[in-house]
């Protein structure tokens, strides 16, 4: 990748020197190479060629590229002429060959050379970087086995949930009449929680889950679940974060319990709203606001369920270490605070 830093300007023929250049590259402890105006290596200093192993006469001109890798020989030479052909600096990562065989990354960087208006050609370090780029390798890897095993936990939740609707169901018909209601609402939950589960799993990075897309997505799919066409979820206020599974996780089921409870207390003619407001400033805490836009009172006729809302969502935000307040009404929004040491701006 290049970089726009600015040209190096060298001394004339009345200051140091090519020879005084030389000694003083050698003294250096880091690798270092210099080339003339065509891009022909003229020097590498002896730490270069102590990493090598091979004579200065050998590395001269275009003899150091036999040690490039052979998967990293076309692309650095594409890059370098890029830049030569401007006359701009530039930085760039390759393998290169060490003395005892084993191939290393190297991250290059290479600045124009020029005396007064005159391009002299470049002058150019490297630093042997293959610790960390093992690290990220071994990040990544891991990432890509949480997100292996996270897709295994879905499938196996979703399973077992669907079993449990089918349950519930069953239960539920066979109950007296004054319990169906109660089995229904059970029922509702779970499905809930299996919706919940199907919206985490198809986050785009299921081990960081964006807060913003995930409750639009999850709110969608809420406003279907029950009542179709009488419910809506919006989501608006400022700015998202990146949550973990276990913080969207909790967030989720707080959304459908307040959506439960919407509908758990109107009729069935009656549409439901629900508000989610996210303040996410860069640097502050993430807060949410959730309310809905009806009232709490059964309507007539309605069967009436156990109010478990309240208990719920302080079990599930306790379970996450969110802060919260409030009963989702309009007249006292539920506020949550999510814990700090969990979120994050979008990169």
């Amino acid at each position: 990748m290049a970089a726009d830093t600015p040209s190096t300007e060298v001394a004339s023929d009345n200051g140091v020197g090519c020879d005084e250049f030389r000694r003083f590259a050698d003294f250096m402890p880091l690798m270092m190479w210099r080339a003339d105006d065509d891009g022909a290596r003229v020097h590498h200093n002896e730490s270069w060629l102590a990493f090598t192993g091979r004579s200065a006469e050998a590395e001269i001109g275009e003899g150091w590229r036999r040690g490039l890798h052979p998967d990293d020989f076309d692309v650095h030479a594409a890059l370098v002429s890029n830049a030569m052909a401007e006359r701009r600096p530039f930085t760039a990562e390759f393998r290169l060959r060490r003395h005892d065989g084993s191939y290393r990354w190297l991250l290059d960087t290479g600045k124009p050379l020029v005396d007064g208006e005159v391009f002299q050609g470049y002058i150019g370090t490297c630093f042997d970087i293959t610790d960390r780029k093992h690290a990220e390798e071994h990040s990544e890897q891991v990432l890509v086995e949480k997100e292996a095993l996270l897709a295994e936990v879905y499938h196996r939740v979703r399973n077992n949930l669907q079993v449990m609707v089918s349950l519930i169901g069953l239960y539920g018909r066979a109950a007296p009449p004054p319990c169906r209601g109660s089995f229904e609402a059970l029922g509702q939950r779970v499905r809930a929680i299996a919706l919940v589960q199907q919206h985490l799993h198809e986050a785009p990075h299921i081990a960081s889950i964006d807060l913003r897309d995930y409750l639009h997505r999850l709110a969608s799919g809420l406003g279907q679940l029950r009542r179709a066409g009488r419910i809506g979820v919006t989501v608006g206020g400022v700015g998202t974060s990146l949550v973990e599974p276990r913080t969207a996780n909790a967030l989720g089921m707080i959304v459908a319990e307040i959506v439960s409870e919407c509908l758990d207390t109107t009729a069935e003619s009656v549409a439901c709203g629900i508000t989610i407001t996210i303040d996410a400033v860069a640097g502050g805490p993430v807060r949410l606001s959730i309310f809905s836009t009806t009232g709490h009172a059964a309507p007539p006729g309605k069967v009436e369920v156990p109010n478990l809302g309240p208990r719920l969502i302080a079990a599930y935000a306790a379970q996450a270490e969110i802060a919260v307040r409030g009963l989702g009404t309009d007249g006292d929004p539920l506020e949550l605070q999510l814990p700090e040491v969990l979120v994050r701006p979008p990169e």
